[in-house]
């Protein structure tokens, strides 16, 4: 039973992660073998301030940020 954890800025729409769940899942089954029913994601949105890369966060950059890709 594969279970996949997926860290995303908050932001995205439910509609993508909808289709992200949908690959992943369709990875899972033809890679491991496994069904689509055994196959479980868990989406944890997080916010720039509370996620930092090299000591810094990500809420500092001061570059604005891309829209997520539809």
């Amino acid at each position: 039973m594969p279970a996949l954890r997926v860290d995303l800025f908050a932001g995205r729409t439910i509609e993508q992660k909808r289709e992200l769940a949908q690959a992943l899942t369709e990875a899972c089954v033809k890679t491991l073998g496994v069904s689509p029913g055994s196959v479980d994601i868990i989406f944890n949105d997080v916010e720039r301030h509370d996620w930092a890369t090299a000591g810094k966060l990500w809420s500092d950059d001061t570059k604005p940020a891309p829209p997520p890709a539809s």
